[in-house]
């Protein structure tokens, strides 16, 4: 179910769908590195501006899913026009500035992304550019990311399922609403 928050700025409706945070698995391949499980945790999030603000972070996970080490963080903001057309501006932990242009989809949740735009300090490795997309499939967040260096020519390095993490104090609203429900539950069907 995509909630719209009532304090969320009118704007930002379409990408409702990203609010909240996120956890789940995924898998990490790129030549040159070590391929790799991961975790991720990452929270879209709004304080009525015109933008959604966006962390991220990754980790290798061993064969019992247990955290190795981390691999990325990210964070950046994000924002859509009138014509659906998004735009992010994101920083990486690896001395990384990127600028993302893309678009929602006509009729459901999903976002292409493509670098227009891309920074590095002394200190990053090589990248040239990439390409993301973002999907909201049956109430989970799933998305795939594409990478370019002088080496290696466009192709997908990360992609993982995400699941919404729900806190106490949503369980607590959500309980406070039961209220107006018959007692046995089953008449609610009828």
């Amino acid at each position: 179910m995509i909630e719209i928050p009532s304090d969320l700025n009118p704007d930002l409706v379409p990408l409702a769908f990203l609010l909240g945070r996120w956890e789940g698995v995924g898998v990490f391949d790129f030549p040159g590195d070590e391929k790799a499980n991961f975790g991720q945790e990452v929270t879209f999030s709004h304080d009525g501006r015109d933008f959604v603000e966006y962390v991220s972070h990754t980790w290798a996970l061993d064969a019992e899913g247990n955290k190795l080490r981390p691999i990325e963080s990210e964070s950046g903001f994000w924002r859509i026009d009138k014509d659906r057309k998004v735009e992010v501006v994101m920083v990486r932990d690896q001395g990384v500035v990127e600028i993302w242009y893309g678009e929602l989809a006509d009729q459901k949740p999903q976002i292409d992304l493509v670098t227009d735009a891309v920074a590095r300090t002394a200190a990053a490795g090589p990248y040239s550019g990439g390409k993301r997309l973002y999907g909201y499939v049956k109430s989970d967040l799933m998305w795939v990311g594409e990478k370019a260096t002088p080496e290696v020519p466009l192709r997908p390095y990360m992609s993982a399922h995400l699941k919404k993490v729900v806190t106490p104090e949503q369980v607590a609203a959500w309980a406070k609403d039961l209220g107006d429900l018959p007692d046995d539950g089953i008449a609610f069907f009828k």
